[in-house]
């Protein structure tokens, strides 16, 4: 009787390890995009953060920051228009605010990818005259995209998602995080660096700015 050899076993076989490993890499990648996507969106969060803390320090920069915080208010989508130039003419403490708040702005914008900003008044100070708190919200580009169907289980995950990474303001001025951005918010207390000075009616421009 001839023996009958099996032929193309090895092929087979190198054809399943293929397959075996060819998932096993896609499932390394699909790890990796996930922690670069997630590491984008901390090092986003950083950027919005130090951004937030240079608009403090604007304020508390300028002589009447705080009296002008009506100034500093701005809404989503804003063109800022170039910057008057504050140190080599003389600016009152109402223009040195709009242009602070306008440099800040475009560099929101240059910075973030689709980078917007809204700046907004508390909404429990409801006396112009002692305001001590702003609310900001930066944005910038998802690095996921949310599923965008209608079922019961993709509106779920969108509620999840944004309920947990999407920020969202309480009061009259609440800004909405706009869709596919992720989002930002904090609220910030300026504090006065420089005082009235009121000597006399000639001096109630002036400041003293200790240090």
């Amino acid at each position: 009787m001839l023996k009958r050899h099996q032929r193309g076993i090895t092929l087979i076989e190198s054809l399943a390890a293929i397959v075996v490993m060819a998932l096993g890499v896609l499932g390394i990648l699909g790890v990796q995009m996930r922690t670069l996507a997630d590491s984008q969106t901390s090092v986003r969060r950083a950027q919005a953060v130090r951004m937030i803390e240079d608009l403090s320090e604007r304020i508390r920069m300028n002589p009447r920051g705080l009296a002008e915080l009506n100034q500093y208010v701005v809404a989503w989508d804003s063109k800022p228009p170039k910057a008057g130039n504050c140190a080599a003419a003389a600016c009152t403490s109402a223009n040195l605010a709009t242009d602070d708040r306008n440099l800040w702005l475009a560099n929101v914008q240059q910075t973030l990818p689709l980078g917007d900003a809204t700046i907004f008044l508390a909404a429990d100070e409801t006396n112009n005259a002692n305001r001590r708190q702003l609310g900001v919200m930066i944005s910038w580009r998802e690095n996921e995209k949310l599923p965008s169907g209608s079922s019961a289980a993709d509106k779920t995950e969108q509620a999840t998602y944004r309920a947990v990474l999407q920020p969202v303001a309480t009061g009259a001025n609440k800004p909405v995080c706009p869709p596919d951005r992720s989002c930002h918010l904090q609220y910030i207390q300026p504090s006065a660096r420089c005082l009235p000075y009121s000597a006399g009616a000639a001096s109630a421009s002036l400041a003293i700015c200790p240090g």
